[in-house]
């Protein structure tokens, strides 16, 4: 009922909505295909390779969340290349190296959603997560508050760390 509290905290992501609408029709392209036709700066794109990528998530699980996904439409894990393989073991090891670079005291989660049962999102296309994970990250706000605090801008956070980015 309208005016009546129902104790539910609301945050509005209006942005979500396209997207949300264009994958439930079926007529949005592969998010992981289109993100590399993009410039770096667009897709928020920190490094490419010849079989792989490394992305910022634009809907992070914690600040820095990256994705390192393949150029290749594929989603099976057991169908990837040694190129493929040895690039993500890569670009893995480098994301390490620049999100260290923010902070010292940062661990991770590194993990695949393999299947939409798994909890991928865009199972048919192979992409790996790195959450960087800080003590007190599972505060108030999210635990309680059911609420991600990011305190930067994504393309400050992409720009921050491309400039951290091992050469």
């Amino acid at each position: 009922m309208s005016g009546i509290s129902d104790h539910w905290e609301r945050i509005w992501s209006p942005y979500r909505k396209e997207y949300n609408e264009r994958l439930a029709g079926g007529d949005m392209e592969c998010p992981f295909c289109h993100i590399p036709v993009l410039s770096d700066e667009e897709s928020l794109i920190l490094a490419r390779g010849e079989f792989t990528y490394v992305v910022l998530n634009r809907y992070p699980y914690n600040p820095g969340h990256l994705l390192v996904c393949t150029y290749r439409h594929m989603g099976e894990y057991l169908d990837l290349t040694a190129g493929e393989l040895n690039e993500i073991s890569s670009f893995t090891k480098d994301a390490i190296k620049a999100l260290r670079g923010i902070s010292s005291s940062v661990n991770f989660n590194i993990g695949i959603n393999l299947g939409r049962v798994a909890g991928a999102g865009i199972p048919e296309h192979f992409h790996q997560h790195i959450v960087p994970r800080w003590q007190g990250d599972s505060n108030f706000m999210p635990v309680i508050g059911g609420t991600k605090v990011l305190s930067q801008m994504l393309d400050e956070t992409r720009d921050t760390l491309a400039n951290l980015w091992p050469k």
